[in-house]
């Protein structure tokens, strides 16, 4: 019914003595989707078959046990580390590309066993557009600032293939933004370069040459304001420092702002206009290794009180919720959670690797806190049209 997505009020769903504002759009994305369906009907289609995935199909623990149930293995973890040596799969393996992608050096690697990475390459198409768009304007000789944290799969994936068309460096924040503005504007010598951003930038990486044209793209699941206020700094530096204006500015510095993934922008867009409503607390629910849902839980805490779970179990009591603290990778138990008042308003999004049914039992196990107002079955006939 809004298919422009221009409105991104949360649906209510008013129990009476608990009011949970679902964020108009949360959950899967088109590429996570994908991906779990290429996997799914490889294993159907392949009965006794070996069948191997480069590292985490996603970010989302269920759906990787579930995979994991189905007998796939995983050959590397998230941030590279080998789990099975290469040299004990062949050719009549099977082996699935995640939906982040894969490096052009492991693409290599398994061509070379006989594996057909082509075949079962469940990468987002929103990723590959990144990779388009960075070969695009690598022909025109920018190089590449890559806004993404460097050891997430997608971000490593992204540099591989920036850098073998272009000089690259990959930029996790904007205070890494700021310090790469002052060796743009020769504030800071370019020999200091080279340690501050190490194992950032492209074999060959020349300071002084390699920063006179530049170009921002993303890893899709970064914060879109962050992207943005990172390629405005970076944007302004270039007109500051060569005198540039905006007939000019594209001598300098490409135009990029296409590269944000449609959800990740929907999700963030949508989690900013649930935080219009005067709630007690939010929930989030998502992998803890899931970037684009910390940037969600990112976003409400700047707001309100916000709990980062990955599943219903997590909310212990109407009391006691463990949830994740993003910031220092660990699990706390909270007390205190639900208050004590008539009626509790929760806002609810989930990451775009999180199923829905996640959320239908986070949904239940809330409601079955509170013993007054409309049970589950009449909140759905509610919603039936």
């Amino acid at each position: 019914m809004d298919k422009m997505k221009k409105d991104t009020t949360p649906t209510l769903l008013d129990f009476g003595s608990v009011q949970i504002f679902l964020a108009r759009h949360f959950g899967f994305c088109y590429g996570v989707e994908n991906a779990i369906d290429i996997a799914f009907r490889t294993i159907e289609e392949h009965p006794g078959k070996r069948i191997y995935l480069l590292s985490e199909m996603i970010h989302n623990p269920q759906v990787n046990e579930d995979l994991q149930a189905n007998g796939v293995r995983f050959l590397q973890d998230t941030k590279g580390n080998q789990l099975i040596p290469f040299e004990q799969i062949t050719g009549d393996d099977i082996v699935l590309i995640p939906a982040f992608g894969t490096t052009l050096e492991i693409e290599k690697q398994l061509n070379k066993i006989g594996i057909s990475t082509e075949k079962y390459d469940t990468t987002c198409p929103f990723v590959e557009k990144v990779w388009n768009r960075s070969e695009a304007i690598a022909s025109k000789n920018y190089t590449i600032i890559i806004h993404g944290k460097p050891n997430h799969e997608e971000t490593r994936a992204t540099f591989s293939h920036a850098s073998s068309n272009a000089p690259s460096v990959v930029i996790r924040d904007m205070e890494e933004a700021k310090e790469l503005a002052k060796y743009i504007s020769g504030e800071k010598p370019a020999d200091q370069f080279y340690q501050k951003f190490k194992g950032q930038f492209s074999t060959g990486f020349d300071v002084n040459k390699d920063l006179q044209r530049i170009g921002v793209v993303n890893q899709t699941t970064m914060l879109a304001s962050d992207t943005q206020a990172i390629a405005d700094l970076l944007r302004q530096t270039m007109i500051q420092f060569f005198n540039l204006d905006e007939s000019t500015i594209e001598d300098r510095f490409a135009d990029t702002r296409d590269t944000l993934c449609y959800a990740t922008y929907d999700n963030q867009s949508a989690v900013i206009g649930m935080l219009e409503i005067d709630a007690d607390l939010a929930i989030v629910i998502g992998g803890y290794n899931s970037s684009n849902t910390s940037h969600l839980v990112e976003l409400c805490e700047k707001k309100l009180r916000t709990f980062f779970i990955n599943s219903e179990e997590k909310i212990v009591s109407r009391k006691e919720i463990l949830h994740f603290n993003f910031h220092n990778k660990q699990e706390l138990l909270t007390g205190n959670c639900l208050p004590d008042k008539n009626p509790v308003k929760i806002l609810l999004t989930s990451g775009a690797s999180c199923p829905d049914a996640l959320v239908e039992d986070v949904i239940r196990k809330l409601r079955s806190f509170f013993t007054m107002g409309k049970s589950l079955d009449e909140m759905i006939s509610d919603f039936r049209f």
